[in-house]
């Protein structure tokens, strides 16, 4: 993973609550062993239509809502099974942030671990940036450092993080890569223990 200071981006409005994550990937698309390659199918029972064509009523097959890095919204986004796939997903589609009232815990956890970023802010703050993100194009900042969003209209609003995600996002590392940081002492604690 690669760590970033700011996000900066096209943000797209979906004002639909309880997005579980069969919704944001079907169960039928489970089956890759990879992170990548799920992009395509991000939302497809939404995305498409029962021809397979593209739905053009669905926010993401808009236009002007191409390209977009920020997806903001409603309420309890990402409930439903705990699968990871559903950030794997979205960021593979190109999503960065996902901003939103409040998260499943589960879809919240799964986000940080994989170098997402889900923002929560309060549900006032998120209705105005829904309906500044009908109207496009329509750009955010993400400030981590100072764990801030602002908008060119004078939008200010702040975001709670902890400050070992907020770390591990900064620097772009997984678990895997903050045990791997201590491979020396572990190497020597299994030398210093070895059955002799």
């Amino acid at each position: 993973m690669s760590g970033f200071r700011t996000i900066a981006g096209k943000a797209v409005a979906m004002d639909r609550a309880n997005v579980d994550t069969d919704q944001i990937i079907p169960k039928q698309f489970l089956k890759r062993i990879e992170k990548t390659g799920f992009g395509q199918f991000l939302f497809y029972d939404w995305r498409y239509t029962q021809e397979g064509e593209e739905n053009p009523n669905f926010e993401l097959n808009q236009p002007e809502n191409q390209g977009a890095s920020i997806l903001i919204a409603n309420e309890n986004f990402g409930c439903g099974s705990s699968r990871e796939h559903a950030p794997w997903a979205l960021s593979d589609y190109g999503f960065k942030v996902v901003i939103a009232p409040s998260f499943a815990d589960i879809f919240h956890q799964n986000c940080l671990k994989n170098g997402m970023l889900p923002v929560k802010l309060q549900a006032e703050e998120v209705a105005y940036l829904l309906e500044k993100a009908t109207n496009q194009p329509y750009h955010l900042t993400i400030d981590l450092e100072k764990e801030t969003v602002t908008d060119n209209n004078g939008f200010l609003a702040s975001f709670p993080i902890t400050t070992y995600w907020k770390r591990m996002l900064l620097n772009g590392w997984d678990e895997i890569e903050i045990t791997l940081q201590l491979e020396g002492e572990i190497a020597q604690f299994e030398c210093s223990n070895a059955v002799k």
